[in-house]
């Protein structure tokens, strides 16, 4: 049985297999094509709707016929949510994910890290690779609640019986680079329900109004000014996005509340942490976090008055953005955070991979060093190292259960000597990262160490740097 780890993947066996999920859990799963999108409201598995062509959910237990999915079906994402709607989960313990094939003989288990403010988890996903059918371990938190995650996949949800919201009041804010809720029941206050909502899927979305985040209106005039702005540097347009709004809504509001400019709110959550909690991932991003202009106008006409954030409204490689504005502090300013952004893809992480891997190799090449090759347990080990820095907000080569990265690269199924690890945090592209390692002593010669002969590479979007990414080397 494989142990994995998250972004860890392996053949699956032949015939059927059962996922299952023991504990206080809702497991669901969402049957899409290669577009990530349903094709139907049948496509999406749970507790109201147990069963679809090829997949059918028992309790804690999911059963995947690959062969009997319906036509043109390549990938079944399988999650997890709290059982009692009431419940975060992270005040449950830790999901485990348990695969087994045919004749319940073990195939793999995965035990992601524990999440923190997110309401669902995408746990794993099975998907077609050729002739045959993999698992990939994921592991990726989600903020919007299971019916938010469904219609982001392409399907209606119309909930009922939704329990009755509880008057709150704030609590104290978490410890710095914290994400956990800010939110305490009033003393006195009645319960909140624990009765788990009824959902019912109504249709899959093929009109465009009503695509799952479809572009917003643009009530505050702020995209005709930006992408007219963008259309003269030669930049394609960009579209508004609702998870970019949210975001940017909930960090201009900290801002003002605080009377401050900041990455980081006083409520310790950073403006990438925010984007990530509303569900949105991402390859790259930017932000304007400004004070004193008065409408979305003059906050262009800021942006392009200076040189770095004229680059960020200009970057042809954002293809969404949001405008939110607060008022706050004692000068009763206004606070704007623009957030700009490209979803990452499926294919992205791969290609991000490789541009490091041949800017690497081009470094060596000019120091008359053989090429290294891409090692998949060193990739494996990376890109979950990097995935974890985000999601734990930590930036270290020991992680915080003391594990090195030797340790990493062995737990992934790596028997190599030598192991050397380079990570960053912040750099918005492959060539900022690696001229940043190579500007660096110690970076630079591990890049450079004529007895490595074999890499991987991990990025991850998220956490209070933004970006992490990790260069792993074996020998």
């Amino acid at each position: 049985m494989s142990e994995l780890v998250p972004g860890g993947n392996l053949p699956l066996p032949g015939g059927g297999v059962t996922v299952r999920v023991p504990g206080p859990f809702d497991v669901s799963a969402l049957v899409t094509d290669d577009s990530g999108k349903v094709r139907g409201d049948a496509d999406f598995v749970f507790y109201n709707q147990p069963s679809a062509p090829g997949a059918r959910l028992h309790g804690d237990t999911l059963t995947v016929d690959p062969p009997r999915l319906r036509s043109g079906a390549t990938r079944v994402t399988v999650v997890v949510s709290p059982a009692d709607p009431g419940t975060p989960l992270g005040r449950l313990p830790a999901p485990v994910l348990q695969v087994s094939g045919s004749g319940g003989r073990p195939v793999a288990r995965f035990a992601p890290p524990r999440p923190r403010q997110e309401t669902v988890l995408l746990l794993a996903e099975l998907y077609r690779r050729g002739g045959g059918w993999k698992l990939r371990a994921l592991g990726q938190g989600y903020a919007d609640g299971l019916a938010g995650l469904a219609r982001d996949f392409g399907v209606d949800v119309v909930e009922d019986a939704t329990p009755s919201p509880v008057r709150r009041t704030p609590a104290p804010p978490p410890p710095s680079g914290s994400a956990a809720p800010t939110v305490a029941s009033v003393p006195g206050a009645p319960p909140m329900p624990t009765a788990r909502p009824t959902m019912h899927t109504l249709s899959a979305v093929t009109a465009p109004q009503h695509a799952p985040h479809a572009p917003l209106p643009d009530r505050d005039g702020f995209l005709g000014p930006a992408n007219s702005a963008r259309a003269a540097a030669g930049s394609p347009p960009v579209t508004l996005d609702a998870r970019l709004a949210s975001a940017a809504q909930a960090h201009a509001s900290a801002m003002a509340a605080a009377g401050r400019l900041g990455v980081e709110g006083s409520d310790g959550v950073s403006v990438y942490q925010r984007i990530t909690g509303a569900g949105y991932a991402y390859l790259t991003v930017g932000e304007h976090l400004v004070s004193g202009p008065r409408t979305p106008a003059e906050f262009i006409a800021y942006c392009l008055r200076t040189e770095q954030p004229r680059r960020t409204l200009h970057d042809p490689a954002f293809t969404h953005a949001a405008l939110a504005y607060a008022t706050g502090g004692r000068s009763g300013d206004t606070y704007w955070t623009a957030l700009w952004a490209r979803p990452l893809t499926p294919g992205d992480l791969p290609r991000t991979a490789a541009e490091v891997v041949d800017l690497t190799n081009r470094e060596r090449a000019r120091a008359g060093l053989h090429p290294l090759s891409v090692d998949p347990t060193l990739t494996t080990a990376a890109q979950a190292y990097s995935a974890d820095m985000a999601a734990r907000a930590f930036y270290s080569h020991t992680s915080p259960e003391g594990t090195q990265p030797w340790d990493r690269a062995s737990a992934a199924g790596s028997r190599m000597r030598a192991i050397g690890e380079n990570i960053a945090c912040g750099q918005r592209s492959p060539g900022e990262v690696v001229e940043g390692w190579m500007n660096s002593p110690g970076h630079r010669a591990n890049i450079l160490k004529r007895d490595f002969t074999h890499i991987g590479i991990g990025f991850a979007g998220g956490g209070p740097a933004g970006t992490y990414w990790t260069q792993l080397f074996g020998g």
